[in-house]
């Protein structure tokens, strides 16, 4: 870390791995290793092996208080109704067969809706794609924006970033945000670290604080994106700046909390600007694994491509009864109530 706060981890960095001579065994033939590099230098989740130690302690009959995953006892807090109601009922009706790998059109279409209904920004229906879950459309999002090498910027604390920032190859930038910025980065944190950058990721509501971007923050981080890319277009032969933004605790602000999106805010950042999302945490559908991407067209074309390989598609019940929760607005905001 240097005296700005900034932890810079090079492509290079790598933890120990099996099958490296140790110092007094010199002479000792050195044993071939059994998996590829990647997987020799990438560490499993660690707050994934620290919730599975939380459930084996609870199981034992140790009283237990879990704020590890964001996960929810379906006894406290239970999905809509009309959601379980829709998968039995889409079940019954057949739908137990391969969904299109970009998600089911109805589904689409009610995700472009729902995001013109609150959050006030435009997307055709060829500017979604659904996946199992978020995690897969973050994955998609780093494996089709960045090459090896490339530099991806984002915040700690964090979720996950340098673990994907790994599997890639990439040059991983992490800005550290305190307590007096909320946990979350200010456009002067970032600006010296953008004008190399392939990929800005942020989080708002952020995991794992709960804290939000307010307007003029985030607008002012939008601006530094617009501009660094309209330099890039003037200089000729760059590629763009991308802002990977996840909002999937959005629905999940109260009181005078007010989400902000990044393309309502400034919409000259929407070219650049790939939204994601889920009704993992805001409905307690953990379990389920619906969610989303949104953004530029082009984009996420190559990112179905990447993976429909690897066959990323939410069940297609759960996106027939996904469908008719994003456009009953009353019945979202009673369950939210």
């Amino acid at each position: 870390m240097n005296e700005a706060g900034i932890e810079v981890t090079p492509r290079s960095a790598a933890a120990p791995v099996a099958g490296s001579r140790r110092p007094d065994s010199a002479n000792a033939p050195t044993a071939a290793p059994r998996v590829s590099t990647i997987a020799q230098e990438l560490s499993g989740s660690l707050i994934l092996a620290i919730g599975a130690e939380v459930r084996a302690l609870a199981a034992s009959g140790k009283p237990v208080c879990n704020l590890t995953v964001g996960d929810f006892s379906p006894s406290e807090f239970s999905i809509p109704k009309s959601l379980l109601d829709g998968i039995t009922t889409a079940l019954q009706a057949g739908h137990t067969n391969y969904p299109p790998s970009d998600g089911i059109e109805p589904l689409r279409r009610a995700i472009s809706e729902f995001y013109t209904r609150r959050q006030d920004v435009s997307y055709p229906v060829g500017s979604v794609l659904v996946t199992c879950g978020a995690r897969p459309a973050i994955y998609g999002a780093y494996r089709v924006l960045v090459d090896p090498g490339d530099r991806v910027v984002f915040p700690v604390p964090s979720w996950n970033n340098n673990y994907y920032s790994q599997l890639i190859g990439a040059e991983q930038v992490m800005v550290v945000c305190g307590a007096e910025t909320n946990f979350l980065p200010t456009a002067g944190m970032l600006k010296g670290h953008l004008r190399r950058a392939r990929m800005l990721v942020l989080n708002s509501p952020l995991n794992p604080t709960g804290t939000l971007f307010d307007a003029d923050t985030l607008a002012e981080i939008c601006d530094l994106v617009i501009d660094e890319n309209a330099r890039r277009e003037r200089a000729g032969g760059e590629r763009p700046l991308y802002l990977l933004y996840d909002q999937v605790y959005w629905m999940l602000t109260f009181g005078d909390a007010r989400h902000v999106n990044p393309v309502a805010l400034r919409p000259a950042i929407q070219p650049y600007t790939i939204l994601i999302d889920a009704i993992s945490k805001s409905f307690a559908a953990t379990g389920l694994r619906v969610g989303w991407a949104v953004g530029p067209a082009d984009v996420i074309k190559r990112m179905s491509d990447v993976l429909g390989h690897v066959g990323t598609w939410a069940p297609r019940a759960e996106q027939v009864a996904t469908t008719n929760l994003l456009n009953d607005d009353a019945g979202m905001d009673a369950f939210h109530a």
